[in-house]
């Protein structure tokens, strides 16, 4: 298909944070600072040194050579892959303090709400919660200075800091007639990988692994030990959402699940002799328990290569949705100036051989694929049968396109008037108004008919409110659960963080209630693989 030029124009603009996160959190290793390697003498750069020379002395308006520069080098690298791409010194920073799985600040999540900068949720052990700021309190101002006109990465730089540091700053809270003053002083603020790791069910462990950065291993580790001392014998791993990240750590994390010398992944270069073979070190197995790995169509290049090593080397069963497909490694290098690169040098092979990287020649197509719940997973995006290929056990399994799961199950989609709620912040407004009238909320906390009217009074109250009143559109809901739900999981979040809020969300989670009944099927799994003939295959 050909896309309108408009269209194409804006959803690259759209799609920019998205391929920006793919190129800095999938499977990226970094690099060495770039060394020079270009010939003084080719005509075609004379030619484009003259070029930039001309823009900069004759056109009408006065141009850095910096903005010139930086333009012209992601035009060089939109032509390469949708991975490829120039980090500007700001995002190379960025996504530098990502990776290392830390940074220095206060320790709160802030959005904007309503046009005001407001906290939503403080992170667990950090600075603020220790000063008792909460989820709903709103910033007014930083260091005496008003800071509700800042676009929020700027409120964000100045609360971060050198570690040790003090900030002062002044919250407003709903229910308190006067504002609060408080000095904060800036720690080291873990970005965890692993969200969330509790006991699903008795003897069912559950760990989600949000991203892959230099603390991954360690986190999952740490989480792995906690679970087995609290009875685990089975394990949900959720890939879900996660985009990727260090390929060291897909490897590492591979490690807990599969025996030493067992392939992870191998990645080809263009050079001769580029080929790379990664096996599973033995640093972090742990015993052969029935494992179930859940994914979806944001679960990329990192979390693919987990997924897909768990699948070839049949040691547990992969459920889900199909994942993105990115089988593309890129090498990040330091430029001058501190800005960054990241490039696309190898692609990657699960161990059965197969490059899951979806087809990237249609950009638009690429970032905003189409639903998959429409469309048939064993087909590539062309409409040719993907190829098939083997386990270490023989089951058929898929290249191009992803990981396609063992069992494909469909997410639930909310409804077109919840998910306008969701996104307009409803949930978050009414929780905290509500806790300020309601200090003591249980983690069990239960939805009654007076807390959805509650609710349904302070939808159909705010600004611009829809001409339907909230209870009709309430009624007309096929599932009248979700809503109980969200308002239960927006309170206790609000006000025992946000695990208590999650575990309530289990209970309108499908893909993870199925992966609870697909155990036996994993125990087989792990059965198999410790034949003979498949330790010899392998």
């Amino acid at each position: 298909m050909t896309p309108n030029p408009l269209r194409s124009r804006a959803l690259k603009l759209l799609a920019a944070p998205l391929v920006l996160a793919a190129t800095t959190l999938l499977g990226g290793t970094f690099g060495p600072r770039l060394l020079a390697v270009s010939d003084a003498t080719n005509p075609v750069l004379k030619e484009y040194s003259d070029l930039l020379a001309t823009a900069q002395a004759w056109y009408a308006d006065d141009l850095g050579s910096e903005r010139l520069v930086y333009s012209s080098i992601s035009g060089m690298l939109d032509t390469l892959d949708p991975h490829s791409s120039f980090l500007e010194p700001e995002e190379y920073g960025a996504m530098q303090e990502k990776q290392r799985g830390s940074f220095y600040g206060l320790g709160i999540i802030i959005a904007k709400r309503n046009g005001r900068v407001t906290v939503i949720t403080p992170v667990e052990g950090s600075p603020a919660q220790r000063l008792g700021i909460r989820a709903g309190d709103i910033i007014d101002l930083v260091e005496g200075q008003p800071i509700d006109d800042l676009p929020i990465d700027a409120v964000v730089k100045k609360l971060k800091g050198p570690k040790g540091t003090k900030v002062n700053i002044t919250i407003v809270r709903p229910g308190l007639g006067e504002p609060l003053q408080m000095t904060v002083t800036r720690a080291e603020i873990p970005t965890n990988s692993v969200s969330f790791a509790f006991m699903v069910e008795p003897e069912v462990g559950y760990i989600r692994l949000k991203d892959f950065t230099h603390t991954s291993a360690p986190e999952v580790a740490e989480a792995w030990a906690k679970l087995e001392k609290q009875g685990m014998k089975k394990l949900v791993f959720d890939l879900r959402a996660n985009p990727g990240g260090l390929l060291d750590q897909a490897i590492a994390v591979s490690d807990f699940f599969l025996r030493k010398g067992e392939k992870v992944v191998i990645t080809r270069g263009r050079a001769a002799g580029s080929e790379q073979t990664f096996t599973a070190p033995g640093r972090n197995s742990r015993a052969r328990i029935p494992v179930v790995v859940l994914i979806n169509k944001g679960s990329a290049s990192a979390a693919e290569i987990v997924a897909g090593a768990i699948q070839d080397q049949d040691r547990g069963i992969v459920a889900g949705q199909t994942s993105w497909g990115k089988g593309l490694v890129q090498s990040v290098y330091t430029l001058s100036e501190g800005a960054g690169l990241a490039l696309t040098t190898a692609k990657y092979y699960t161990p059965s051989g197969r490059c899951i990287q979806r087809d990237y020649r249609e950009f638009i197509e690429y970032v905003a694929p189409d639903d998959e719940e429409e469309s048939d997973p064993l087909l590539a995006e062309d409409g040719v049968k993907r190829e098939s290929y083997r386990t270490a056990s023989g089951r058929v399994v898929y290249g191009g396109g992803g990981i396609t799961p063992d069992v494909v199950v469909k997410a639930d989609r909310l409804s077109r008037w919840m998910a306008t709620l969701y996104a307009r912040g409803v949930f978050f407004e009414w929780a905290v108004q509500y806790r300020a009238s309601h200090p003591e909320v249980p983690r069990d906390f239960a939805v009654t008919d007076a807390v959805r009217e509650d609710f349904f009074a302070h939808l159909d109250g705010r600004p611009n409110a829809p001409d339907v009143p909230a209870r009709a559109s309430w009624a007309a809901e096929k599932d009248k659960a979700v809503l109980d739900r969200a308002l239960a999981e927006e309170l206790v979040g609000a006000v025992h963080g946000p695990e208590a809020a999650y575990r309530l969300s289990i209970g309108g989670d499908v893909q993870l209630k199925k992966a609870l009944t697909l155990f036996p099927e994993a125990e087989k799994l792990a059965g198999i693989g410790t034949t003979p003939e498949a330790i010899a295959k392998r």
